[in-house]
This record gives structure tokens, sequence and C-alpha cells, in this order.
């Protein structure tokens, strides 16, 4: 799902002296806070869509489907309403936007700067939303919301992996996910509970109480330090030392400052990093990116993360029920991440990928089974057997998205993609994940109304084409230096290898490349662009 970081290594692979300090435990966990808010507000949106009081002040076309009952409204379309999701999809749009901005701020400004204004956007936003009065209002506090997602998203990751010592940055790195999926079983255990408050304001509780996160990120970055990494980039040497010293509890940390300069000036030397990105050795991670992003979204997970309660809902659950659904939905979410972090550099990212791609199939197909022989347009609720059926092969689906597609489909992009492309391809990666989630966000609830079961063929169909992908096109990258995968991996596998004949570290012998004349140029790359 939406969200996600990168890690770095040194660009020699030495692993530097360094201790596990207080302040760096301290400054992660205030900064993954920016991970809690992100799935707080993924998860808070579809409970308060499915809370009557909410739907009847904002949405009263809607509650009067839903009120009518299945014996005047198909079951599928009651929610069919481009406003309301708007209401859930506005969120990234407005993330998109923002990371372009985000993107500058963090390089110019710094890392704790960047958060704070991520921390105030959400705060703003989260006023704006309890106490919203009229749509507008409701969908402006959204969309500041969304603000805060571009900058925590491209602010947070990369704090976490700078300030952390090396031997631990990958466990780091998918602490963000993880503290994603625990703001979105926060949002639902909350959504469970305010859902039974009298008075119609339950949802205002729901949506108000996403200032905690917005509230812990924004004293946290007021008070964790900025990282070495980026006080060096903008160019206060001595600070970014003594700084780095502090963080890793040694003085002898001459050998990890030398490389920080020198990966600064290495950066600052790219001047074009998205042009360098387009070039054709580029091409395999930039392509295997891009795809991991469409293929997490085209799973269909945060379609039933941000409407869980609008899809047991649909599917003849209770109000209470379907609330109650969404919270088991979400433990199952946070535990199978668990797994992820402890197998990931045991079994490797492929066997991951492919078992899951296996078992989400599985439990899609056997739900659209389900649905299209119980769940008609007119038909009353469910049996209590088939309705614990559906929820247990939607935890198996989640369970298998949760340690698989989630967390890696952002860790394997992290680390294909070169030193000197490594920034670009984090913001084409985290744009496309942002684009495509508001696509599914915003044409779910209509594509449920006309596809009716039909929605979980149409995205086990996708998982088919992306597990056909990782079978065939995805290397693995367990257990290999970033400055390595060039030789050890892409060099290596039998499709991508064609992509890196024009390498920099080709040979070249009287005009010669592999063999054939170049007149200064290989397979249509210009010498002149190398770094």
């Amino acid at each position: 799902m939406a969200g996600g970081g990168f890690s770095t290594a040194p660009a020699n692979g030495v692993v530097f002296e360094a201790k596990i300090t207080p302040i760096v435990i301290v400054s992660c966990i205030m900064a993954a806070t920016g991970g809690l808010m992100f799935g707080y507000d993924v998860g808070v949106s579809g409970g308060v869509t499915a809370m009557p009081d909410f739907l009847k002040k904002f949405f009263p076309v809607v509650h009067r489907r839903v009120e009518a009952g299945a014996d005047k409204n198909s079951n599928y379309c009651k929610y069919d309403n481009q406003g309301l999701q708007l209401f859930t999809s506005s969120l990234y749009l407005a993330g998109l936007t923002a990371t372009f901005f985000a993107s500058y701020t963090t390089r110019t400004l710094g890392r704790r700067p960047t958060m704070l204004i991520a921390g105030v956007f959400f705060i703003i936003g989260v006023i704006l939303n309890a106490a919203a009065q009229n749509l507008a209002m409701l969908i402006a506090g959204r969309i500041l919301l969304g603000c805060g997602v571009g900058f925590a998203n491209q602010a947070v990751p990369l704090f976490l992996s700078e300030i952390a010592p090396t031997r631990i940055r990958g466990g780091l790195n998918i602490l963000f996910q993880l503290n994603v999926t625990i703001g979105i079983l926060f949002a639902n255990l909350v959504n469970y509970g305010t859902a039974k408050i009298e008075g119609g304001w339950g949802w205002r509780l729901s949506l108000g109480l996403a200032g905690i996160p917005a509230l812990l990120l924004t004293v946290g970055a007021l008070l964790v330090t900025e990282t070495p990494n980026s006080l060096v980039e903008r160019g206060r040497l001595d600070e970014g030392k003594e700084v780095l010293r502090r963080i890793r509890g040694t003085d002898n940390v001459e050998p990890e400052f030398e490389d920080l300069l020198e990966a600064s000036r290495l950066a600052k030397e790219v001047k074009h990093p998205f042009r360098n990105l387009l070039q054709r050795r580029n091409r395999p991670q930039l392509v295997i990116a891009v795809a991991l992003q469409i293929f997490q979204q085209c799973t269909g997970i945060n379609a039933i993360m941000f409407y869980a309660p609008v899809l047991f809902s649909t599917l003849g659950f209770g109000n209470d029920a379907a609330l109650y659904s969404a919270v088991v939905t979400g433990a199952v979410n946070v535990l199978s991440t668990l797994v992820s972090i402890y197998s990931v550099d045991k079994v490797g990212r492929r066997v991951l990928l492919l078992e899951a791609g296996v078992q989400m199939f599985f439990s899609q197909v056997v739900i659209a089974i389900i649905l299209g022989i119980k769940v008609k347009d007119h038909s009353e609720n469910l049996e209590k057997g088939i309705a614990i059926l559906v929820v247990v092969m939607i935890c198996t689906y989640v369970a298998a998205f949760a340690w698989s597609w989630g967390p890696l489909g952002w860790l394997i992009p992290s680390e294909t993609f070169p030193l000197e492309t490594r920034s670009a391809g984090q913001s084409v990666t985290v744009c496309v994940n942002l684009l495509f989630t508001f696509i599914i966000a915003q044409a779910f609830l209509s594509m449920l109304c006309h596809f009716k079961f039909g929605i979980f063929i149409f995205f086990s169909s996708w998982v088919l084409v992306m597990s056909v992908f990782v079978m065939f096109l995805l290397p693995e990258t367990k257990n290999v230096p970033i400055e390595e995968m060039t030789e050890r991996v892409w060099k290596k596998h039998w499709f991508w290898a064609r992509f890196m004949d024009d390498h920099n570290d080709h040979v070249k012998v009287n005009g010669d490349v592999n063999g054939k004349k170049s007149n200064g140029k290989s397979n249509g790359f210009d010498p002149s662009t190398r770094l």
C-alpha cells in the first residue's frame, strides 16, 4: 500500500563503527509516527463512510440508499458516489502533488523541517475534518492531510535510513510500513468504538483522534536531530561531523564521514538525475520500480483497506459486524508485516512474492465464487457460516499482501537503483504509487457497482499477471550489496543483461564495444553523459 521508504548503504560496502544509541532509538520512534499518521488516514476514511450520521450530513443520497436496503437498491451500488470516493481519494492526489515540493524542501531545508511541515499540514487538516460543517470543508481537510502525507513520505523514510546504523537499516526501512499497518488497525478500533456513540458525533471523534499521531510527528520533528547526510549536503560540515559522533556513540567517525563527503560530491556532480534515469542502462531498475508500484495497487489491497467496513456492509454484514471484521483484517495486516521483517532476508524477495501470489489469487477467486452464488443485487444478509468464510478469505488475502507486496513493493526499488539515480528513482516510485492509489480509491465503489462480485476476478487476474512478471523478470536481490547490484544481478539476468551492454565499466578497445564499432556511442548511449 502507499507508504514506504528506502535504504542506503555505504558506497564501498564497509560497515562503519556504530552503537545503537538512545538518540537513534528515540529519533526513529518519533519519526516513524509519520507512518502511523498515514496508516490512520487510510483506515479511518472507510470507517466513517460506513457511519449513518456521517453519510446523512455529507452524503444524503448515499444515506437514503443505505437506509432503503436491498429491496430498492442493489447491494453492490448503494455506496456508489463520486463525492464519497473523492473524500477518500483526494488525500492521495494531494499527496502526489505535494511530493514534488517535498523533494525540494528535503534537499534544501533538511529532513527535520520537512517533517515539521508535514506535521503542521496534518494538524490543520485534522482540525478542518473534525469540525467540518459541509463537504467543501471536509474535502479541504483531506487535501491538507494529503499534503502532510506527501511531505512525510518523502522525509521520514529518508530520515530513518540516514540516522540508523547500517546493520539495522533494513529493519528500520520496514518499520515505517509496520507503523502504517498499526495506524490502520488503530483507526479500525477507533471506528468500532465511535460508531456506538449516541448523538451523531462519533465520526468527529474518529477524524479528530488523528491529531494524536499528527501532534507526535510535529513534536518529534522539533526534538530530533537533523541527519549528518543532510547537514553535509548543505555544506554544514563541522555540525554534520558532530551530529555523527553523537548518533553513532563513538569518536571514530572519520571513515563514515569521509564516505558522506564522497557521496555528497558524487550527488552534486549529477546535474540531471531524471535524464540519467531514462538512459538505457537504468531501464531495468526503472521498469521494475514502476511495475511494482502499479502491481501493488492492482492487487486491490487499498480498495479493501480504504473501504473495508463499506465492503463488509455491502456483502450483507450489519454495521457493527462490518466494523468488527475490519478490525480483524487490520490486526492480520500488522502481524503479517512482522512476518515479512523476520523472513525477507532469510527466504528472499522472490519466494515471498510468488507464494503470496498463489495465496492472493486463491482467496480472491474463492471470494468471487461465494459472492456470485450468495450475494445478489437484492439479497439479504449472508448466512453466518458463509460470512465467516468471507472474512477468513479476506484475511488470507491481506496476510499474503502484508508479508510480500506491501513492504517489498518499496524495498526492492530502493535496492536496485544505483547511487546516481537513487533520489530520482525514489521520487518516481512515490509518485507512481500515489497516482495509482488515487485511481483505485476514486474508482473502486463504481467498479464494485458495475463489476459486482467480478471485482475480485478483476484483481485476481492482475495478481496472476504480476506473479508471472516476478517469475520471469524480477531478479533476486537478497544479500546483494547495492554497489554490486549491476555485476551480480543485472549482468547475469537472462533478459535485463542486454541493457547492460553500454554500462560505463565496459572496456572499449580501438573504438570497439563488444566487438562492434561504436564511433563514440554504443546502442544509443553517449559516453559524454557518463558520471
